[in-house]
């Protein structure tokens, strides 16, 4: 160990003291990717582009994790592509130690000299690196996979374009954007350019196509972009691809590929689709197909035909059930001339989206206000559950290729879904408020997919309802009283009453009181003619809400029995939903009944007249009155004006509703103070400070701060501290095992209502470092060698000291170090020179104890002489 220690000792030194010329490692290109194995382990690929007649094919890369540690990574495969490249992949696997996020980085020491747009490159680290992002909330998550490697030449004044053909396993969308190519840690290239171009050089954004219009000059020149990953809207993960672009000078042209577009295909077809390209020169042309259907053997590429400046090829993918997913699959095409002089390249990106099928056999069955809806469950695929979409009135759609789900051009809206695949079914009474009759209601449902995936929209369904026999018009309060109240219920004649023979006939009129769980008979109207067509339900209490009533036509048949005419239906009083907010009351108008309302009149009761006033006329069930005073109490009540189309006859029905009692109280919390932290860390404290809610928003009846603090991120909150107004800040120092913090604030206003905790991530200060001098004697002066260690944070390290040759002269877990300049073996102290340390630093974090080595040189004065090599 000693001695592996004095040589790598012994060639810092002569490094520092040297004029060494490193080789080129001859990176042209790489990227990192990774797939989630279990927990937090990770299998990683850092996969590298080299030339090929390079000396420094590496068969090891040192892998930056990001979680404090590092690893040396062994070549996995090698592989010969076109263009003198090789294609490298070194594949591990990491745990990582939990929830957070961590950026993989790959430093390899030099890229290859010449580097038009990279000054001084061949001093020039190459490094790429991986943002990966750990949480429980995102879910687990592997990188995109790229295609397509980055090897093709280009051609002064001729356009380039690369596309990488990224494909997610996870089904997340992508996005691509340009970057500053990096250096050591990962850090933008000091003077790096974007290669210069007759016109631009642009990524686009969705589909990733890098074009370079055009280059102006030969020459190596670099580009970096980002392949980014979202899901539900946040990115989640990022990977970094540096590449290098030959630019030639050239008579050659490239090729050029026939139009192509952007496809659609139902699970389980058969998709194929022709290409071509042609050679101005009349070259012969190579045809090449990447995408992830390809390298998974599911889909073939060929070429069909070929000549001189021509050829043709077809795609082919029979598709299944499991390729269906809501993100489509990118394919790049590419024809490469064959020429004497330098081979050119032309390259299509197109996307293929497969789609699930509709679900089958869909049926609507009629009731008097429900319509119950069946459908066959997907055989495609496992869905998680199924959208109803409804519109009154046919469209007869018919959805084209790329059509998924129900346009919203149709007029169809979504009305309810269900969760389950063997769920196929639903009965739509209109969210419980019954539907009207005398409509023509159409359907159309679809599949929905746990990536947000939607099939192909069912054939479309229409009906009607069933009109009740008798069709109720009305049930409206007519009194209120807790003992006395009275609700008057009408209907009109049943439909052909004359047919049903001369009787006798009765109406039998049933109740279903608030509270109550069935219809009970109350009262029996004999008619001879249909015409009595009028009940009031007397002394009952209408200061509950709702009442119910069905009303059924009843004959008696020959034999003398009373025989109900089927096909009754129900109606509910008029009834006020109400709730209290700061200075408003809202009010919700409900009823369950087989009539369309289109205008509501709202009352508020005048407390002085005891009269009820006309406040407001809205023509949807929904009033909000605002400007009242929290904690008074308003009593309210409303008129529906309503129709109901039955027998070729339009009924206008006019309803009144129970009477409501609420108050306007303060329940909305006020909006979140704007919290801002910042470490004094020579002192070792965190300030607080924040934007009070009432500068914020306007809220000005604050009465208390919380102020939440936890050590990490996988810790809770805790309630540290309260603050009243009009303090805005606060010092905590008290008992703090590191400054790095997730603290937390939030409001609490006059009513008690608290808001939303805003949170303050601090995480800034350097906790340790090392002196690199030192003068040790007994002086007085600078006599120990000591750590700076903020606060006493770091608890622990693992520090070595060794002299030139080699040998360890101190060693300490100590983190302050306290070294006398004594060597601990020989208890002599050590001569004038400089001496090398390596210290591990065990350092706590927001994600945990985080482990770094420093390494670097002590020069010690001690006034002691070398009396001979290696024994100091």
């Amino acid at each position: 160990m000693q001695n592996r220690i004095k040589i790598y000792v012994l060639f810092i030194v002569c490094s520092a003291l040297l004029p060494i010329r490193l080789f080129g490692t001859h990176n042209r290109a790489g990227e990192i990717t990774y797939r989630h194995i279990s927990g937090y382990t990770y299998e990683i690929t850092v996969t590298t582009y080299t030339y090929t007649k390079s000396q420094a094919n590496r068969d090891r890369l040192t892998v930056n994790w990001g979680d404090g540690t590092s690893e040396e990574v062994m070549i996995t495969s090698r592989t010969l592509l076109p263009n003198d490249y090789f294609y490298n992949t070194y594949v591990t696997q990491h745990t990582f130690p939990g929830s957070g996020v961590y950026q993989i980085l790959m430093e390899d020491p030099n890229r290859n000299d010449g580097i038009k747009n990279i000054p001084n490159s061949v001093n020039t680290v190459f490094s790429i690196q991986t943002n990966m992002l750990i949480s429980p909330f995102t879910g687990t998550n592997s990188t995109p996979v790229l295609l397509n490697p980055p090897i093709d030449k280009a051609a002064k004044n001729h356009i380039f374009i690369h596309n990488p053909a990224a494909y997610d396993p996870d089904g997340d969308s992508i996005s691509y954007e340009l970057t500053p190519c990096t250096a050591d840690g990962g850090r933008a290239i000091d003077g790096y350019i974007v290669p210069p171009a007759s016109d631009t050089v642009f990524i686009n954004q969705t589909i990733g196509d890098l074009t370079w219009i055009t280059p102006i000059d030969t020459g190596a020149y670099n580009i970096a972009l980002h392949v980014d990953e979202w899901r539900n809207g946040m990115r989640i993960g990022r990977i970094s691809r540096d590449m290098q672009i030959n630019v030639y000078e050239t008579d050659n042209n490239p090729p050029v590929n026939g139009p192509l577009v952007n496809y659609c295909v139902e699970s389980g077809d058969t998709i194929k689709i022709d290409v071509s390209a042609t050679d101005a020169d009349n070259d012969p042309i190579k045809l090449y197909m990447v995408g992830k259907p390809i390298s998974d053997e599911t889909a073939t590429f060929s070429v069909t035909e070929s000549g001189q400046g021509y050829s043709k090829g077809i795609l082919s993918w029979a598709t299944t059930c499991d390729d269906a997913r809501q993100q489509p699959y990118t394919f790049v095409f590419k024809s490469q001339d064959v020429s004497n002089d330098i081979s050119l390249v032309d390259i299509t990106s197109f996307s293929i989206r497969v789609i699930h099928s509709s679900p089958e056999n869909l049926v609507a069955l009629p009731g008097t206000d429900s319509i119950r809806l069946q459908w066959s469950p997907s055989r495609c695929g496992v869905p998680a559950g199924y959208k109803i979409y409804r519109k009154i009135g046919s469209y007869n759609f018919v959805h084209d290729s790329c059509e998924f789900g129900v346009p919203a051009y149709t007029g169809y809206e979504l009305l309810d879904n269900v969760q389950g695949q063997f769920h196929n079914y639903y009965t739509d009474d209109n969210l419980g408020d019954g539907l009207v009759p005398g409509f023509d209601y159409c359907y159309m449902v679809t599949a929905y997919y746990a990536d947000q995936a939607e099939s192909f929209a069912s054939e479309e369904v229409c009906t009607t309802l069933v009109p009740g026999t008798p069709p109720i018009l009305q049930v409206s309060v007519l009194s209120d009283n807790e003992t006395t109240g009275s609700i008057l219920v009408s209907w009109a004649v049943p439909r052909y009453a004359d047919t049903l023979g001369t009787g006798p006939f009765r109406y039998e009129i049933y109740r279903q009181k608030p509270g109550e769980t069935g219809l009970t008979l109350v009262s029996t109207i004999p008619t001879s003619d249909f015409k009595d067509t009028t009940f009031t339900d007397q002394n009952i209490n209408t200061l509950i809400f709702p009442y119910v009533y069905d009303v059924k036509l009843v004959y008696q048949d020959a034999l003398g029995k009373w025989t109900e005419l089927p096909g009754s239906e129900t109606a509910s009083s008029l009834y006020l939903n109400m709730v209290g907010s700061d200075n408003t009351v809202t009010l919700q108008i409900n009823k369950r009944a087989p009539w369309l309302n289109y205008e509501f009149d709202v009352f508020r009761k005048n407390e002085e007249t005891q009269q009820f006033d006309s406040i407001a006329t809205v023509y949807q069930p929904e009033y909000s009155d605002e400007g009242l005073k929290n904690g008074v109490p308003y009593t309210y009540r409303a008129r529906s004006l309503g129709k109901r189309p039955i027998y070729n006859s339009d009924y206008f029905v006019k309803n009144i509703s129970h009477i409501n009692i609420a108050e306007a109280v303060d329940t909305l919390p006020p909006c979140a103070p704007l919290l801002k932290a910042v470490s004094i860390c020579d002192s070792a404290y965190n300030e607080l400070t924040w934007t009070s809610p009432e500068s914020v928003c306007g809220d000005d009846d604050i009465i208390l701060y919380q102020i939440y603090y936890k050590p990490s991120a996988d810790d809770d909150f805790q309630l540290i501290a309260t603050q009243l107004p009009p303090d805005t800040t606060y010092t905590h120092n008290d008992n703090l095992e590191s400054l790095a913090a997730i603290y937390g604030i939030s409001a609490v206003d006059s009513f008690n209502n608290v808001s939303p905790i805003n949170v303050y991530t601090i995480d800034s200060c350097l906790m340790f470092s090392l002196p690199n001098v030192f003068s040790p004697g007994n002086d007085g002066i600078n006599d120990l060698y000591k750590s700076w260690n903020l606060g006493g944070f770091i608890k622990h390290v693992d520090m070595k000291i060794y002299n030139r040759f080699g040998q360890l002269i101190f060693e300490t877990q100590d983190p302050y170090i306290k070294w006398d300049g004594y060597n601990q073996a020989s208890k002599k102290l050590v001569p004038t020179g400089v001496y090398y340390y390596i210290c591990d630093v065990f350092e706590p974090r927001l994600t945990g104890e985080k482990h770094y080595s420093l390494k670097g040189f002590i020069h010690v004065f001690s006034g002691e002489k070398n009396t001979q090599a290696g024994s100091e």
